[in-house]
């Protein structure tokens, strides 16, 4: 995980942050359901850089939620596959080091996911068994277009 997050609210926060306010929004209310949820999206910027964003959004079932999220300049990338595949790595690293964290520091229980950028529709529908492979092998759940709004909606909203 990148050491800087932002709140949907615009505050900056260290990865230790980020824990905390999951876990403080949790223990407000700790009889609900939640989920946390990684996901990125990236935007091309020329032939050969892009900018990545990794969203975490903290949801309480039927209740709302909140996120947070970072971003990488100017990665290198050669073509959608490989800019597709960056994002899958982004999220898993967030999700593993995220997940290590949340399990020394809270008993609140929840359900973790993992979003990614590809759907049947469109040039990334070649791509989704291969990617899913990739989540399955480290044991993720995880969610494909149109259902995957943490990475298609919350982290596209700031690429």
């Amino acid at each position: 995980m990148e050491d800087v997050f932002f709140g949907s609210e615009g505050k900056m926060f260290d990865k230790r942050g980020v824990v905390k306010e999951i876990y403080d929004y949790m223990s407000a209310s700790p009889q609900s359901v939640y989920k946390i949820i990684v996901g990125s999206d990236s935007q091309p910027l020329s032939s050969e850089n892009a900018d990545f964003v990794t969203a975490i959004v903290v949801y309480r079932v039927g209740r709302g939620g909140r996120y947070f999220w970072r971003r990488i300049n100017n990665s290198k990338f050669f073509n959608l596959r490989d800019r597709i595949l960056k994002e899958v790595m982004l999220s898993l690293e967030t999700s593993v080091e995220l997940l290590k964290i949340l399990k020394e520091n809270t008993k609140v229980k929840f359900d973790f996911e993992v979003h990614v950028d590809v759907g049947p529709n469109g040039k990334t529908s070649e791509l989704i068994s291969e990617v899913t492979g990739i989540i399955r092998a480290y044991n993720f759940s995880f969610k494909t277009k149109p259902e995957s709004y943490a990475a298609s909606s919350v982290a596209d909203k700031h690429v």
